[in-house]
């Protein structure tokens, strides 16, 4: 690589100061960086919580993404094709040389689950990166300063939360809402007080709810076939449980295919230990804060063992026990990427431990008490980052008052 770096070396001066193509210069650095780590360290507002190096911490991210999406492609592949067989052995008996001829080698292989699923999540994060990179360059070009790495955690997230059938422009619509009117606007990465990820996942959910809602799983299927159905529609493992709780749960799918994810689900939220693989990464290397972590997890214990208790003869939700919340839905996905991302969560030690409990409070509450929408994690993530700030002024005034009133005891502080 040593005439790759002697050539990029070469070109520089142009890049910088005076050089005829500074305007171009966040272009250029993003290049770099994306072949060679950069030496510079944030030290600005960007991060003023801690000076970590942003480009560690968005590329820790990102890499721990990558068992979450592996197995989201073979899980969505095999999820597809398992029912596509069934269908076609009720249709036709040449339905596997059919599946043989597409996919190009024996349906039941794991590579060819993982290849189905790549050929329908890759097109989807393809756009996503390439209009949110798109995006990063422009604010970068016209503010004059380095291409922030926050894009590319942002674009994957993203496209992890959406659904495999979303049309191609719906998605480059929803992360071009998310970094623009959730970032960008508000300064870029380190200012802005929403998740940009869910930010954009919020806007298209609403913005076309008929694509976008419901208890019902898209299977894949291949159209150009003629003897290929379009899809085939099964209910996801909260639509079973909105509608029969416990009992359609234990007859639909066992706890430990939920927890390995052998579900129907979206690309990133359905295998809970590849998510809890992300987030070993995450905590040791200390990007992802364990306060968060265990406060979401005790307020989702805690109210949804409360409503176990109440109970409803109306709605069967109430009575889903914590261990199945934990994994069915996004629960352990939005946990994991959302609500642990520094920059829209609280930043006090106090705070992460409100912050988190008041997310696992929400999810529930929003998952049992309201009907019209059975899954809510996005929007308790999004309402606990409107409280943040709230919740980080209130601790730090509380914790300096209690430091006042010691100093007026005549009781010494920590440097006493």
């Amino acid at each position: 690589m040593k005439p790759l770096r002697n050539f990029i070396n070469n070109i520089k001066p142009n890049f910088i100061a005076d050089g005829k193509y500074s305007k171009w210069f966040p272009l250029f650095d993003a290049i770099e960086n994306f072949f060679y780590s950069s030496s510079g360290k944030t030290t600005n507002p960007t991060h003023v919580k801690d000076a970590v190096d942003i480009q560690k911490i968005m590329v820790t991210v990102w890499l721990a993404t990558f068992p979450t999406m592996l197995f989201g492609m073979y899980n969505l592949g095999a999820q597809s094709l398992e029912y596509l067989d069934l269908i076609g052995r009720q249709n036709t008996g040449d339905w596997h040389h059919a599946i043989v001829s597409i996919v190009g080698y024996d349906s039941s292989s794991f590579f060819a689950k993982l290849w189905f699923g790549a050929s329908y999540f890759l097109p989807i994060y393809a756009v996503v990166f390439v209009v949110g990179i798109g995006w990063e360059v422009v604010f970068a070009v016209i503010r004059k300063h380095e291409i922030n790495e926050g894009a590319f955690v942002s674009t994957v997230l993203f496209a992890l939360s959406c659904p495999p059938d979303i049309p191609l422009w719906q998605a480059a619509l929803g992360i071009t809402f998310g970094l623009v009117i959730g970032k960008e606007i508000f300064g870029g990465t380190g200012k802005n007080f929403l998740n940009p990820a869910l930010t954009g996942r919020a806007f298209i959910y609403f913005a076309y709810p008929a694509q976008l809602s419901g208890d019902k799983v898209w299977i894949a299927g291949l159209s150009d076939n003629a003897i290929i159905p379009e899809g085939y529609s099964g209910a996801t493992a909260l639509g079973v449980a909105a509608e029969k709780g416990i009992p359609g749960l234990n007859d639909s799918f066992s706890w430990l295919d939920a927890f390995v994810g052998n579900i129907p689900g979206s690309v990133g939220e359905t295998s809970v230990i590849a998510i809890l693989i992300g987030l070993a990464i995450l905590l040791l290397t200390k990007v992802a804060s364990y306060r968060i972590v265990l406060g979401t997890l005790f307020g989702m214990i805690i109210m949804s063992s409360i409503l176990n208790i109440v109970g409803s003869d109306s709605n069967p939700m109430f009575y889903v026990p914590w261990y199945w919340h934990a994994v069915i839905g996004s629960f352990a996905f939005g946990l994991v990427f959302m609500a642990t991302e520094p920059v829209s969560g609280s930043g006090t030690n106090t705070g992460r431990w409100i912050y988190g409990f008041t997310i696992g409070v929400l999810v529930i509450l929003i998952r049992v008490i309201n009907p019209a929408f059975p899954e809510g994690m996005m929007l308790a993530i999004l309402f606990a980052n409107l409280l943040a700030p709230v919740i980080d002024h209130t601790v730090s005034y509380t914790h300096l008052r209690a430091h006042e009133t010691r100093e007026d005891r005549g009781c010494p502080g920590r440097g006493g």
